[in-house]
């Protein structure tokens, strides 16, 4: 019994460790581009505004995730934010006021809370690049308990540059960069993607 017994107590005492080894989710800056007016109508689905008949152009994404601490274990109530650009590359008025074709039906911004899990989840359009950057999705996160977090999601392969001095290494973007795969069940040509967040506790 007692040669069974160890190997049991390893075994949780590795898991342990592993989960207490969960590295926080890089930072990076906020950019310029955050509503300074939110828009009204700010739900998790930003393929349509409320009041328009239009949706969104673009390829339909599927984005979702966990939040939790580096233990592993999850943060539920958690606001989650994120803002892109819209399939031309514009983000919205009035923070970005540049001349160009504008998707009108896309929301542009969007918030989603935590469930008990821990899990988000949001509507959106895949990311595109925008002069030289890759294209990528911004992401705040914020928790009573937590430090805020401020992020950016890219995607596996696509090319762009960073300048280091705004937003970290190329080591940084890869840990924050996510594969996009077909969206099972959901319409055609929709893609998804999961991009998981480790919070840190607050001081």
């Amino acid at each position: 019994m007692r040669s069974l017994i160890a190997p049991a107590v390893a075994l949780v005492l590795a898991g342990a460790v592993w989960a207490a080894s969960l590295a926080p989710t890089p930072e990076q800056t906020v950019g310029p581009f955050y509503p300074s007016v939110l828009p009204e109508d700010r739900d998790a689905d930003l393929l349509v505004i409320k009041g328009r008949a239009g949706r969104a152009q673009g390829t339909v994404l599927h984005l979702t995730g966990r939040v939790t601490d580096t233990s592993g274990a999850p943060v539920a109530d958690a606001l989650v934010e994120i803002w892109q650009s819209d399939t031309y590359g514009r983000y919205l008025l009035p923070k970005d006021g540049a001349l160009g074709q504008r998707d009108p039906n896309f929301q542009g911004y969007g918030q989603a809370r935590t469930d008990a899990a821990g899990a988000y989840k949001f509507r959106t359009i895949r990311p595109v690049p925008y002069q030289s950057r890759p294209p990528h999705i911004h992401f705040q996160v914020t928790h009573p308990r937590f430090r805020p977090l401020v992020t950016q999601m890219y995607v596996v392969g696509e090319p762009g540059r960073e300048n280091p001095a705004w937003f970290g290494s190329q080591h940084v973007r890869d840990t924050l960069s996510v594969t996009l795969r077909p969206a099972a069940g959901e319409e055609a040509g929709a893609l998804s993607a999961r991009f998981d967040i480790v919070l840190v506790p607050a001081r």
